[in-house]
């Protein structure tokens, strides 16, 4: 039979060990006192059994990644060597930074390097913000059905090919084009011919991209907004803020880690601006305007056959690009933001 003096002891022990909830509501003196439990890590067999059935999903996609992206970084060694494909590796003869000595001393890579960012640079200013200020229009939308039909439609043209792409403007606003002849049906001129105009390639360039992959960012940025709750909104609507205010204060701010992110890894693209939309319309407006890096790497390379020399102008641009996303991704985490990645 348990005596009093036994409850006694057993309450205070209790006691003393239990955190008062008035003076030490988190228990944070009596963690302190105990110390912080040692971190127990699991062995290799044991995260195997427990990630297993996630590992075997993920394994394809881990494959294709490596024979497609990594395995072909091998034959990167060709921009050192005057490489031949009847040779192959072994049997090129190395040359050292030669080909890299031609890339940077050849007028017509620097020519393709002008064109590539003057076009990154007019597609960020008139392209990049473009859905943006259309998923803004459709948040403000109310009904959700007029929301739905107005984005399955501007995101329809994300599916089409460069080749159909091209095709259509051609259609519209080519010589032989739909504007063309309605002009000329009702006797205003001859028409213009916007698809072989050098001058206005840029323009014709950002108008392709917007049809095409305008709706492809507007997807990214609705599901950005989905995140910000509506009492939010309600609340500053409270406080007497208007429409203007609730995007500058509350819609904007929920964006900004999206911009930041698209914004960096649009610059580490900023040396692809599309091969197959420039390959396609580059014999029509000439080189001087339509030719860039990844054009030029192609003909250097595949057409001319100076692999070596294709090779070496391709690296170059490789490590610009990753050049311009660590660059990127540092000024984000100064600002506060982080970006693709950040350390732990």
């Amino acid at each position: 039979m348990t005596s009093i003096g036994q409850i006694v002891r057993r309450g205070g022990a209790g006691a003393a060990a239990a955190p008062d909830p008035v003076r030490d509501p988190a228990g944070t003196s009596a963690r302190s006192r105990r110390g912080s439990p040692p971190v127990r890590r699991l062995s290799l067999r044991t995260r195997l059994r427990r990630d297993g059935a996630l590992l075997v999903m993920v394994l394809p996609a881990v494959l294709l990644l490596g024979v497609f992206a990594y395995v072909p970084m091998l034959g990167n060694v060709i921009a050192w060597q005057s490489y031949s494909p009847y040779t192959g590796f072994l049997g090129s003869p190395f040359v050292g930074w030669a080909n890299f000595e031609r890339v940077f001393s050849n007028p017509l890579f620097i020519d393709a390097v002008q064109n590539t960012l003057l076009i990154t640079a007019f597609q960020l200013v008139f392209f990049f913000p473009v859905p943006i200020v259309l998923a803004l229009l459709l948040h403000s939308v109310i009904t959700p059905q007029i929301r739905t039909t107005i984005q399955s439609i501007v995101y329809l043209p994300h599916f089409f090919s460069w080749v159909l792409v091209v095709t259509i403007f051609q259609q519209i606003f080519g010589g032989a084009g739909l504007i063309n002849q309605t002009l000329r049906d009702a006797g205003l001129g001859s028409g213009f011919d916007l698809m072989t105009n050098p001058d206005t390639f840029l323009v014709l360039l950002t108008m392709q991209s917007v049809w095409k992959d305008a709706g492809w960012g507007i997807i990214i940025f609705l599901a950005a907004l989905s995140t910000v709750s509506p009492e939010q909104y309600e609340a500053a609507a409270v406080d007497g803020a208007n429409r203007w205010r609730r995007m500058w204060h509350i819609t904007l701010p929920a964006l900004r880690p999206v911009i930041v992110l698209l914004l960096i890894l649009r610059l580490g693209d900023a040396l692809t601006v599309g091969f197959e939309q420039l390959i396609l319309q580059r014999g029509a407006v000439g080189a001087d305007v339509a030719e860039v890096i990844d054009t030029f790497v192609y003909y250097q390379g595949v057409i001319y056959g100076d692999w070596g020399f294709a090779a070496a102008a391709g690296l170059v641009k490789g490590v610009v690009s990753l050049a311009l996303v660590l660059g990127a991704n540092k000024l984000a985490h100064v600002f506060g933001e982080s970006g693709v990645y950040q350390k732990s």
